[in-house]
């Protein structure tokens, strides 16, 4: 993309190339692993890290903090920008554990659709179905991706009636498992009527090489053995007469839900819910500005922050503010309106973000995310805009759920102390704060 200024035709193009989702889970289901594996077949890396990284072995790109790394967990929330196609996709890889759940509800206001991450063994477990709950009330679009077809896995039939009684939505199975654990050997476009047949890659750190043939090719029906072949052909047949027709419009009214199989730790399946994905999610939608929808093409620039974060860069000790364009195109060194305030500001030090990595940021459209570096005056939930006239709702707000005393015990640090507790409430690290003299 230029970074001269865009004509209203090239910006209503940019706009439509912008596919900006979550990925969701409950902990340990494999969303960062799927993460990983995304941005390896989007071509945004060469060699794919893992969450449980050993001596010589890659990181992921989203797990940088150091604490994620020791822990093999999800602490904080990541935003990765990437090409693939035609498309200009921004993937926010969120925390699965409740302890660190309302970073990712904040990142679910600030998405247009969500790719949720099922663990095969278990089905949707507690975390899975809050999260999902939180997508239905903000009228986020779900996809499902069944991970972990590699190990034992439930049947997948029962795994898809679980997702239809549970959740209460349709299920669209567009890939179909061929097996499960060791005996899992790939996956059955449904819409092409393929059967793709994996290698297994040493960790999964390159891409899997596939097999394309059809069911009833004789080599296929060698592949998967007498059994699981004869299997997968009666499940298919029974698919294709008791389940729904694919339906975006149902899709994103949020009445219907494309679910993939496949594996994330050994690249089964992962292209085919990247292509399909990209093709099916929405474009950036409109947001509500005092009960007005606001169109992403509209020609004057709105966004808002969802997300605070210091010390991204410890030896800077810097502080990035993540913004979510809602419309028109933003240009570093903009002057725009924060409503709260009644003040303008500069926007001068902008970013584009790979996870840690960052670089310079002139020219960006609705359904970007962009980090702010240095702006110590903005909130979580702040309007930004150069429209007056244009204010978006707040963050939503939850209730405390753990309760905790600090003490200064060092009297000659006390301003230290309190600039730093009010640091931490900038960034949304507690829900109420009150202060005992």
């Amino acid at each position: 993309m230029s970074d001269a200024p865009l004509t209203p035709a090239q910006l209503a193009k940019e706009i439509a190339r912008r596919r900006t989702f979550a990925i969701i889970s409950h902990p340990d289901a494999g969303k960062t692993t799927l993460t990983e594996k995304l941005l390896l077949y989007g071509g945004a890396l060469q060699l794919a890290g893992n969450v449980t990284a050993r001596k010589n072995e890659r990181a992921t790109a989203s797990d940088w903090m150091e604490m994620e790394k020791q822990r093999g967990i999800s602490i904080s929330s990541t935003v990765l920008q990437f090409e693939y196609g035609d498309a200009c996709v921004n993937l926010l890889d969120t925390p699965g554990h409740h302890d660190f759940s309302e970073d990712t509800y904040r990142v679910l206001a600030a998405v247009d659709s969500a790719v949720m991450v099922i663990d095969a063994g278990k089905g949707i477990e507690a975390q899975t179905l809050k999260l999902f709950e939180v997508c239905r009330r903000r009228g986020v679009p779900i996809f499902v991706f069944v991970n972990k077809m590699d190990r034992p896995s439930r049947p997948p039939l029962e795994l898809i009636d679980e997702l239809e009684t549970v959740l209460g939505l349709p299920p669209v199975p567009l890939t179909w498992p061929l097996g499960d654990g060791p005996r899992f050997r790939g996956v059955y476009d449904r819409e092409k009527s393929e059967v793709c047949l994996f290698e297994r890659t040493r960790r999964g750190a390159f891409r899997a090489p596939i097999e394309v043939s059809d069911l009833h090719d004789p080599a296929v029906r060698e592949a998967l053995e007498e059994d699981l072949h004869e299997i997968a052909k009666q499940e298919i047949e029974l698919l294709d007469g008791v389940t729904e027709e694919l339906d975006m419009d149902a899709v994103l009214a949020g009445k219907q839900m494309p679910v993939f199989f496949g594996s994330a730790m050994n690249n089964f399946g992962v292209q085919h819910l990247l292509e399909r994905f990209i093709a099916l999610a929405p474009e950036p939608a409109h947001r509500l500005s005092n009960d007005e929808p606001i169109d992403p093409k509209h020609p004057e620039f709105s966004g808002f922050v969802f997300k605070i974060q210091a010390n991204m860069n410890p030896k800077h000790r810097d502080r990035a503010v993540f913004i979510r364009i809602v419309s028109g195109a933003f240009e570093r060194d903009m002057q725009v309106l924060n409503p709260r305030t009644d003040k303008r500001v500069r926007l001068s030090n902008s970013q584009r973000l790979f996870g840690q990595d960052r670089e310079t940021l002139d020219l960006a459209v609705a359904g970007d995310i962009l980090a702010l570096v240095g702006n110590n005056d903005f909130l979580i939930g702040d309007t930004l805009t150069t429209d007056s006239g244009i204010r978006y709702d707040e963050m939503p707000r939850f209730t405390p759920e753990v309760f905790a005393y600090i003490l200064n015990n060092d009297t000659t640090n006390y301003k230290r102390f309190r600039t730093g507790i009010d640091q931490l409430m900038k960034e949304g690290v507690a829900q109420a704060y009150e202060l005992h003299n």
